[in-house]
């Protein structure tokens, strides 16, 4: 396949959608082809390489969620999640209209996009014609990796979650996305998120220290994980713990665990958040790229 895709990208002009390009949902059928388009840039696709390790197709889902793919001459070049949010995989930004149109046309609201920053802002471009409004758009937020141990010493008070510990997990992880976002998680309802959060304990992909008082200090997920690749989401430190240097040993101890799954260990910051970016490159991680992230 490979002998037949370089020869149209070599002779691709970007920022031009040319004639013959279709689009449309995967089946269980473009499996191997997807998960041979995503192995291109196996950390900036780990979360569609993720789901296709967990489910093993590329077919919708029973909840509705799709991908859409954008083919030439029958040939996958690129890629689109659509679920709760979108999500590019290798996709040209020259594209992002087809693909818009495809996703807006199925009448799902998303809650964001995110992913490598040229695609995900030529999405939001598109899907803005459409009238998808976005309430916030982060258009730089670096993708980092670590693929060797960590440079700091870890904190051993950080451990996998424990069902036991849910209760108080959960809100810990409530916080950390209201933080983020700006919205509470439970807004529409609490199961789904609860769910979410109880599923990754069980995955033993949340970490946690909780301490003597029953406080979570701090907690991460290992969001998406394949054998290749992990990536960090949902990094929380309690605010009465903030500012004390204990971000670098907890983060430490997230990538030692993340590397009893995969060699790389991959997270993308906020490239506002300097206090964050500094403690991450303190550990160890480089950025090899750029996301954005835009939220509807």
């Amino acid at each position: 396949m490979l002998s037949r895709v370089a020869p149209w990208l070599a002779s691709h002009k970007p920022g031009t959608a040319e004639a013959g390009i279709s689009v449309h949902a995967l089946s269980g059928a473009d499996t191997p082809a997807l998960r041979h388009l995503a192995q291109q840039d196996p950390v900036a696709n780990v979360f569609i390489l993720a789901h296709l390790r967990s489910v093993g197709t590329a077919a919708p889902t029973t909840g509705g969620a799709a991908v859409l793919g954008v083919f030439d001459d029958g040939i996958l070049v690129g890629a689109c999640w659509t679920g709760a949010n979108l999500v590019p995989v290798e996709l040209d930004p020259a594209f992002a209209g087809l693909v818009a149109a495809a996703a807006s046309s199925s009448g799902r609201r998303f809650a964001s996009a995110f992913g490598p920053a040229e695609a995900v802002l030529a999405l939001h471009s598109e899907l803005a014609e459409l009238g998808h409004t976005a309430h916030e758009v982060r258009d730089e937020q670096p993708l980092m990796t670590l693929d060797q141990p960590p440079a700091v010493a870890p904190n051993a008070d950080l451990a996998l979650g424990r069902l036991a510990d849910f209760d108080r997990i959960l809100p810990a992880c409530a916080a950390m996305f209201e933080e983020e976002v700006g919205y509470s998680p439970f807004l529409g309802g609490k199961e789904f998120y609860s769910r979410r959060v109880e599923g990754l304990i069980r995955q033993g992909h949340s970490l946690a220290h909780v301490n003597s008082s029953g406080e979570v200090v701090f907690k991460a997920e290992l969001g998406a994980v394949t054998a290749d690749v992990t990536q960090i989401q949902g990094v929380w430190m309690n605010p009465g713990y903030r500012g004390q240097g204990l971000s670098a040993g907890y983060m430490a101890a997230v990538v030692e665990q993340a590397r009893k799954l995969a060699p790389v260990t991959s997270l993308y910051v906020n490239g506002f958040n300097l206090r964050a970016r500094s403690t991450y490159e303190r550990v160890g991680f480089r950025q090899v790229g750029t996301f954005a992230t835009v939220l509807f």
